[in-house]
């Protein structure tokens, strides 16, 4: 504890604050690019005649890639830092970019977007350590900017699709590779500066990471179901919200996009409030209120009109999102001394959700409706009543502040 504050103390101001930024603009430089992927799904349906099926085996594809290397990744430089893993890391998704605009099949897509996902899965586990290294100790509000980063380049991402895809083309894809190169010059500011810190006293002296308890590993078994009801609830929604908004209100694609916008900026303030509010009233009490009270707000979605419908989304943004940083925080207080492996392990599973959601729910969208995997999601966040039996590390510290 002394040693975090130590670090928290001299992390508080000058070089540590700019690095977090950057760390957070690079974020929403990377998961802008992943955004693209899904925003420009109706261009690529039509272009080669899929089926809301193969969409979802493209989702699968490029999220299971940015999945199942993250903990890997974490776990590898929890024992050696690896700085300038993250503009390599960006450098696949640049490589990913540029096939995926000159894909001429099916194949060459699912190929594509495998690199797209691979250059998410190395950067996600060191920058939330940078992000961390960086806080001063207010870990829920570094990990807040971190991610929120992450969501507003996915809010980003339909916009710009819309603009710059949706009226060019697939082939219009490629001007995407200058953001790549933008994230991989900030990335090596970054890694420059991660080695350094690495290289002192206070941080290379690591403790040795505690045995994992079994109290441990059913807490880390009820974050993942909570994670399962927000990831795939949030996969019917980054995928197949345009599509549905098509389907249900007879929108354009553009607009429908416009719509997708709303949610997503909503995701995004959401994940910048949770953190910092998480600081304030302890993670259990965000972690419950947020996934729980989701709920009326999910189960009333498929009934309303579009007005209606567009207003319910940002309440379900704002909700949902607030409780990916507690989480994140919250586990990596539930084991010390590993935090790159808590941060692969709960992106990675997050990615994986919802590359298994998306082709779940595309599936059952072909065998039923897409209003039908709506009416189905939305008893998705009853699973977060699991939250109420969460141990509150905290409760002790406000009761002696009281």
């Amino acid at each position: 504890m002394g040693q975090s504050l130590t670090l928290g103390t001299r992390a508080t101001t000058g070089a540590a604050l700019a690095v977090l930024s950057a760390i957070s603009f690079s974020h929403l430089l990377n998961d802008m690019l992943q955004s693209l992927l899904p925003a420009i799904y109706p261009v690529l349906k039509a272009r080669y005649g899929l089926s809301f099926g193969q969409i979802g085996a493209i989702t699968l594809v490029n999220q299971l890639t940015a999945s199942v290397l993250q903990p890997v990744v974490g776990h590898v430089t929890d024992r050696k830092a690896m700085p300038y893993s993250l503009p390599v890391g960006m450098g696949f998704t640049l490589v990913g970019l540029l096939l995926l605009s000159a894909a001429g099949s099916y194949a060459a897509l699912l190929f594509a977007v495998a690199f797209v996902g691979i250059g998410s899965s190395v950067f996600h586990p060191e920058s939330s350590r940078v992000a961390r290294l960086a806080s001063g100790g207010r870990h829920g509000f570094a990990q807040s900017l971190f991610q929120v980063g992450g969501n507003a380049g996915a809010a980003l991402g339909p916009l710009l699709a819309a603009f710059v895809v949706v009226p060019d083309g697939q082939p219009a894809i490629a001007w995407f590779a200058l953001a790549a190169l933008l994230g991989m010059a900030v990335l090596t500011y970054v890694g420059g500066w991660y080695r350094a810190h690495e290289a002192s006293p206070v941080v290379a002296r690591r403790a040795a990471a505690a045995p994992v308890s079994g109290r441990v590993v059913l807490i880390m078994a009820m974050l993942l179901v909570l994670m399962l009801s927000k990831f795939f609830y949030t996969a019917s929604m980054s995928n197949y919200y345009t599509f549905y908004l098509i389907h249900r209100f007879h929108l354009p694609v553009r607009e429908a996009q416009y719509c997708l916008f709303v949610f997503l900026a909503a995701f995004a303030a959401g994940t910048f409030l949770g953190g910092p509010i998480g600081d304030r009233i302890g993670r259990k009490r965000v972690i419950s209120v947020s996934i729980i009270g989701v709920l009326p707000f999910t189960l009333a979605l498929p009934h309303l009109g579009l007005a209606a419908t567009i207003v319910a989304t940002v309440p379900i943004g704002l909700l949902l999102a607030s409780a990916f940083p507690a989480i994140v925080v919250y586990a990596q207080e539930m084991m010390p001394g590993r935090v790159g492996t808590v941060a692969g392990l709960m992106f990675g599973f997050a990615f994986g959700l919802g590359g298994i959601g998306a082709a779940v729910l595309g599936k059952l969208a072909d065998a039923t409706s897409i209003a039908t995997v709506y009416e189905l999601c939305a008893w998705l966040p009853a699973l977060g009543l699991v939250a109420l039996w969460l141990p509150d590390p905290e409760r002790g510290v406000r009761a002696a502040a009281r």
